[in-house]
Formats: structure tokens, sequence, C-alpha cells
């Protein structure tokens, strides 16, 4: 394509690709402006009422002007190719600077108050973007951010075009990993779970972007699309105050109240996302903090033993058994009969605790041992593996449900996680079986 005309817009440089197809630096010669010129897949081209949508979509988002949204010029179709030409933006993008550790504190919270008011100029007149990124947010050398690819995300979304869909799980689990992580880690549990999105979808995908921002990571990260999709939307996240104790609690209630599960339960509007990162952001320029509620101090103290205590909130409690028995018999000065009495209590309770463990793994196993594409279930330290004749999204979605039940009843120790794989030869398996930790194997596998 390059040193090709499409329209008035003579092509110069390739800039990127990405999944909704090939960004070039062109030339629009009757303005003599440079222009980002996004050509589509062809298959968009290919479905006449999907096009139709699109464009329609694409000339809305050109009605929203706001310093940090670039600019869409124009929307046009020349010799069967669909293209976009955008307002071209000098500069790098965000990921590229949380890669390079260009960012402080101060400037991840200014830049999150600029691409916020821009989404609310975008909400006001009725347009989600429903792919808010790192890599979709330009920084200029002046420090002005600006979101790309504004509106234009609904292209990617069958239900918006009406055509018959899988769920998201089930899409995904047909497309290559590195083609989708990038834009998986930034969804929203609504758009994980393939139902209808809203304005406050975009306020989850921002407060990732703030997260990733502050903490250098993201705070949903699993070992393929699903993992991460099933992490946003049925797992808590780490709070950026444990990830980095330099932190402000502000910005760890900010964050949490973005990130939250359901809608209802985030800020309704932008605006007030913006209104308190920008209070944040005076008290970080000032040195000043805002009056802490007990309620608030409540939750973050929960936030700290759920997440920095070995054993968690099981481990807490725990401590303060054992706490209160030793005060007990310190007070009390109990006889060598009661502290045998107390020894004898003790003891069951502690085998039926400590036999929690392999019970409810046990319940698990033979749960999705009834599951008809599961072959074999080993079990390694914390990992449980399923080794299965075929890895399906639905597969995927009710393995970690079951698990992450169980998860939510250990009493003690980490987390369990569990691997499922379809990718195994017959003479591996065979070794696999040999080994100690086979919790099930079907009959006629081996």
């Amino acid at each position: 394509m390059i040193g090709r005309t499409l329209k008035h817009y003579e092509i110069e440089e390739l800039i990127g690709r990405g999944g909704m197809g090939v960004v070039y630096r062109a030339r629009d010669s009757r303005l003599g402006r440079p222009v980002a010129l996004k050509v589509l897949k062809e298959e968009v081209a290919a479905h006449p009422d999907r096009k139709r949508r699109f464009l329609q979509e694409a000339r809305s988002a050109s009605a929203v002007s706001h310093p940090a949204i670039a600019q869409v010029y124009d929307v046009d179709e020349v010799d069967g190719q669909l293209y976009i030409a955008l307002e071209y933006v000098e500069g790098k993008t965000l990921r590229q600077l949380i890669v390079g550790r260009e960012l402080d504190l101060l400037g991840a919270v200014e830049i999150a108050i600029q691409a916020g008011e821009g989404l609310g100029r975008a909400h006001a007149k009725g347009i989600v973007h429903r792919d808010i990124k790192s890599d979709n947010i330009m920084v200029t050398s002046d420090g002005r951010a600006k979101i790309l690819d504004f509106g234009l995300a609904k292209l990617l979304d069958p239900a918006a075009t009406g055509e018959p869909h899988l769920s998201s799980m089930e899409t995904l689990a047909q497309t290559q990993v590195g083609t989708v992580l990038g834009t998986v880690a930034y969804m929203s549990p609504e758009q994980a779970r393939a139902k209808e999105v809203d304005h406050r979808s975009d306020i989850f995908s921002l407060g990732i972007v703030l997260y990733e921002m502050v903490a250098g990571e993201l705070p949903f990260r699993g070992q393929s699309a699903l993992d991460t999709m099933h992490a946003i939307a049925f797992e808590e996240v780490r709070p950026v105050t444990v990830v980095r104790r330099d932190l402000p609690g502000d910005l760890q209630r900010i964050l949490s109240r973005c990130l939250r599960k359901r809608p209802e339960d985030r800020y309704q509007s932008i605006d007030g996302l913006v209104q308190d990162l920008k209070k944040l952001k005076d008290n970080l320029e000032t040195g000043s903090r805002n009056a802490v509620t007990l309620r608030e101090r409540f939750e973050h103290v929960l936030e700290w033993v759920r997440f920095s205590l070995p054993l968690g909130f099981g481990g807490g409690l725990v401590g303060i058994v054992v706490l209160a028995l030793v005060a007990y018999l310190l007070v009390a000065r109990a006889d060598l009969g009661s502290i045998v009495l107390l020894l004898l209590i003790g003891l069951p309770v502690y085998r039926h605790v400590r036999n929690r463990r392999t019970r409810l793994l046990k319940r698990f196993v033979g749960k999705v041992a009834l599951m008809p594409e599961v072959k074999a279930v080993t079990v390694r330290g914390n990992l449980v593996t399923l080794i299965v004749a075929e890895a399906k999204a639905g597969l995927y979605i009710r393995v970690h449900s079951l698990l992450e039940t169980v998860n939510k009843k250990l009493f003690y120790g980490e987390p369990m996680e569990v691997a499922i794989r379809d990718d195994i030869p017959d003479a591996e398996l065979q070794s696999i079986l040999r080994e100690p930790g086979v919790h099930y194997v079907r009959e006629g596998t081996v």
C-alpha cells in the first residue's frame, strides 16, 4: 500500500497493525496535513449490513470534538477498501511510557483525568468507546493524552450488528491468543461475559489503565485469553497499595470503585471519577490528605489482611483462636487436666481443618470427572491439571467456576490453580499417568 493513493490520501509509511486492520501515515493532498489512515479488514466491507452500521458509527464518532480525542476526519470506501482518516498524533502510546517507566504518580493521574474528560464528552453524546486500553491512548510530547479509535470498537461487536454470534468466551477460544490478549486484559466483566455494555464499561477499562500506570502491571492476568477473562469476570483484584506500598489510600479507593464487578457498584458517570481524580491530584501537589472515614479504614484493613497475611482471612482467624486459647490458659492458670481436655478437643478440630483441603479437592475431582471431555486429572502441589479431549470455552467456564468455589472454602494455604490441556500426545499421557498425583483416569484412556 505504501506509495499508493486512496482518494486524496497519499500513503507514506506503515505505522502498525491491529485487530481491525492496518494503519498508515498518509498525507491529505487537499489540506496538506498528515493523517493516520486505517485500512480495515476486507471481511468488514464484505458484509453489507455490518459495513452500513460501521459507517454510521464512525460518522457519529466524528461529531465528538475534544482535546483528548483523536479526531475522525473521514470515512469512505475506495475499490472495495474501507478506510478511516484520523488525526495523526505524534508521541508515544501509554503502553510505551509504562514499559519505559516514564510515568510518575502525578503524571499517571493527570493522564487519567484527561482521558476521563474525553470519555465524558463522548458519553454525553451516547457513544461508548468499548476498547479503552493503554495502546489506544497516545501521549504527545507536551503531555496531552489523546484517545484513539473512539466509537469504532462497536465494529468488532457482533451483537451490535444483529449477526448470530458465539459468546465472547467461545469466540476467543477459536482465536490466536497473541491477537486478542492486548484487548482482553482491559475488558469489563460484562464484556467478558458477553452481556450488554454501556458507559460504565469504559469506566472499568479506564480503571485498569490507571492501575497499570501506577503499578506497572495489569490487575488481571492469565496464561490464556480465557483465563484472563475469567479473572476479570470473577476474581477480585489485588489492591494497588499491596503491589506498591508507597501509593496513597485515596488512589486505592478510586481504583476499587472503578473495578467493581457489577456496573451499578462503580462510578455511575465518568464525571464522578474525574472529580475524585482531581481531588487526588490536588492532594498530591499540596501534600495534604483527605480525612478517611471509619468504614474506609475498616475496608482497607480487610484488604490488607486478605492479600498480605500468608493465609489470608483463614490465617488471621486461626491466629486469633490460638491467642485466645493461650490467654485463657495464662489467666485461668489451668491445671494439667484442663490442658489435656483442650488438647483432646482441639486435636480433632485441627485434623478436620487440616484435611479440609483434601476433602474439597476430592469433591472437585469428582465433579470434573463427570464432564465428558475430561480424560484424566492429576495434582502436583497447588496445580490441578485436567487432561481433556477438547478444550472448549464452556469447559473453561465450568471448571474455573468450580475451582473458585473450592478456593473460597479453603481455611489455609495457597489457592488451588487449574490447567486444562488438550495437546498431550498418547506417549506423554502414559508417562504422566504412571507418576504420583493421579486422581482420576477415565476408563479406556490407558
